[in-house]
């Protein structure tokens, strides 16, 4: 794994440590960013990411590579993405970790105007942890999300979601939706 854009493109991260873990691939992040950069009008100054399922934190560090505003780390186990967020010192001030079942989130102190989230496939994650944000106020309005599921997996949106469009790459199929 390695950091595709940005100032820290090239950069190396630590795989993960689990076999539980399965990082979005280089080549479908590399995607997923082209897409977002294209959306944001290639301004990632005003992002503060969300990042749900975080496992080895490759998005959000990648998000920061690209200059996002902070990211906030949500996953049940925090330990891959510790380890790769102490590989970015520098950045250390921007970002927030949050140990928690995503799917049972505490009220937010803060929101956030773009959130990833990739939960372990075929177990009907997604959608409850996409309700649960939207719900305790962590998603501004308008916010732009991603959710990335198994290409085969089922996923419908929670109510107030509207979907922007819709990519396979791979295994993965990654649904980008708007909070209305």
């Amino acid at each position: 794994m390695r950091i595709i854009g940005g100032t820290y493109r090239g950069k190396k991260l630590y795989s993960p440590a689990s076999a539980a873990v399965r990082p979005t691939a280089d080549r479908a992040r590399e995607a997923v960013f082209n897409i977002l950069n294209s959306k944001l009008g290639g301004d990632w100054s005003r992002v503060e990411l969300l990042e749900l399922f975080t496992g080895s934190g490759a998005f959000a560090l990648e998000a920061l590579s690209r200059g996002v505003a902070k990211v906030c780390m949500a996953d049940i186990d925090l330990r891959d993405a510790k380890r790769n967020t102490a590989l970015f010192p520098q950045e250390a001030n921007k970002i927030k970790m949050l140990k928690a079942d995503v799917t049972k989130m505490p009220q937010a102190a803060e929101k956030y105007n773009l959130l990833f989230m990739d939960a372990p496939y075929n177990q009907g994650l997604s959608e409850p942890a996409l309700a649960e944000v939207a719900a305790k106020g962590w998603l501004a309005d308008d916010c732009l999300c991603v959710v990335e599921v198994e290409k085969n997996e089922s996923f419908v949106p929670p109510q107030g979601f509207s979907v922007e469009d819709e990519r396979i790459y791979g295994l993965a199929k990654f649904w980008f939706l708007t909070l209305k």
